[in-house]
Parts: structure tokens; sequence; C-alpha cells
């Protein structure tokens, strides 16, 4: 027989540890996202969907769902809401006639752009709870532990998205007196 290198009892704290501040972070997380959508009609898949097609310029649905964390049906079900918006236009590949890929469309590239440069007009509970670590450390915490967590359990491909998700929006975008704009040579 295996001996497990952990204790039950530690295994059972750890996961209602970690399942309440998940809850609790996730609870501050979503009223925030909802705050910042709300005045675009938007509800968090469909946002999430945008967010994942602005990063990863034609994206199957399977890729959306999956890096959205979110069920296939569902992913297509408000992808196909999007495009009737014309926020997000469907495809076929000819080397891949399987899947069906989605993009933004000019309009949606267009709303994630304004999205973006107006995040600062709503209330931020996450970013305010923040805070006073990022004056005592002098950054925003960075959840490596977390991070490599999320990595054990969806994978190196599901970080390198994440990872470049973020890239883009610090190549992309540049702050002048607390205004986030898309830079100029890339508009």
């Amino acid at each position: 027989m295996n001996e497990k290198e952990y204790s039950m009892k530690e295994a059972m704290l750890f996961s209602q540890r970690i399942g309440q501040l998940s809850k609790a972070l996730w609870k501050a997380v979503e009223k925030d996202w909802q705050m910042w959508i709300k005045p675009y009609d938007l509800n968090i898949n469909e946002h999430h969907i945008l967010w994942i097609s602005y990063h990863l310029k034609g994206a199957s649905i399977s890729d959306v769902a999956k890096f959205g964390v979110m069920h296939v049906s569902t992913a297509f079900n408000f992808s196909k809401k999007l495009e009737e918006r014309e926020l997000l236009s469907f495809s076929k590949r000819d080397t891949d006639k399987r899947n069906t890929y989605v993009e933004l469309t000019e309009k949606g590239e267009q709303l994630m752009q304004e999205m973006i440069e107006n995040y600062h007009e709503t209330p931020h509970s996450v970013i305010d709870g923040s805070l006073p670590l990022r004056k005592l450390y002098g950054k925003f915490p960075e959840f490596m532990d977390v991070m490599a967590v999320i990595r054990n359990i969806y994978g190196e491909d599901f970080m390198e998205i994440f990872e470049a998700s973020f890239k883009n929006i610090e190549n992309r975008f540049s702050e002048e007196n607390q205004v986030i704009t898309r830079q100029k040579d890339l508009q």
C-alpha cells in the first residue's frame, strides 16, 4: 500500500481553507467585474469570451471553453449572443472543418478597448483590499503559490495563455495621468 505524504486531516483543512478563501475572493471579484461591465450590457461569461477572443485572435470554441473555464456549450451559447450583437464572428477553417472559431469584429475590438480604457470608472474592492500589501511590498500580490496550483490542475498551455493576455495589455495600452489608453502607434 502506498503511504500518503500528508495526513487526511491536513488535506481536509487545506481544501476547506482554500475553498473558503476562494469563495470569499470570488464574491468580491464577481461584484467588481459585474460593476465594470454593467454599462456595456454584458454578463461575466460574455465579457470573458470577448477577453479571450481579444487575446487569442481566432480561438476555437474549445479554446474559449478551456481558457474561460466553462463548458463548451456555455462558450458556444454565449458566443452566439455576442455574434447577434455583432461583437464576434464565427468561422470554419479550410484545414479544420470540425471546430468553430470566433474572432472579435471591429465593433467588438472597439468595445474591448473602451472597456479597458474605462476600467477605473467603477469601484474595485479587490484592488482596494490589496493596496495595503502594495504599500508594504511595493507591488500587488502575485499569487505564485496559487498560480503553481492552477498550473498543476489546468496545465502549462493554460498558464501560457494566462500570461500572454496580460502581456498583450502591457504592450497595447499605456497610462498617463491615471488614464489607460491604447498606444497611439497601435491604433
